[in-house]
């Protein structure tokens, strides 16, 4: 029972963390063409959103991180052996925890007036956790290695 509880646990988690890892830049898009156009008004809630929605993230990203490595500790760490898609998985998620470390950089350069980047770059950044969740939805589902 606590098995399945945990696994739950851990799949809310990643929908609220990726709710934000989608968002949060996003919001960055907006921010920086605010930024270009000089609307003071829009940057100040901008930036209340982005720090409300990167706090967010980081509960989502601490259940997910919390709850999944009790599966890992409930399957046994021997489990971990000979399980390829899983260590892809999981580097996926490491990867996505230095995107969040960089969203919380980008958060406080925004608040501090000194982002440097367009709404380009963000757009394209962006882009960045989708193309995660495909390759942990995959990896999890399929099991190719």
């Amino acid at each position: 029972m606590a098995y399945l509880t945990w696994k739950a646990l851990h799949i809310i988690g990643a929908v609220c963390w990726f709710a934000e890892l989608f968002y949060l830049p996003r919001l960055y898009v907006y921010h920086a063409m605010a930024q270009s156009e000089g609307d003071a008004a829009s940057m100040r809630r901008f930036c209340v959103m982005e720090r409300k929605l990167y706090i967010m993230g980081h509960i989502g990203m601490g259940m997910t991180l919390v709850f999944g490595g009790l599966l890992l500790w409930a399957g046994g760490w021997a489990f971990l052996k000979g399980q390829g898609w899983l260590h892809a998985k999981l580097l996926l998620v490491a990867g996505l925890v230095v995107y969040q470390i960089v969203c919380g950089r980008m958060n406080r350069a925004f608040a501090a007036g000194q982002n440097r980047r367009s709404h380009a770059f963000y757009r394209l950044f962006n882009e960045v956790p989708s193309l995660a969740l495909i390759g942990i939805v995959l990896l999890a589902s399929l099991k190719p290695f």
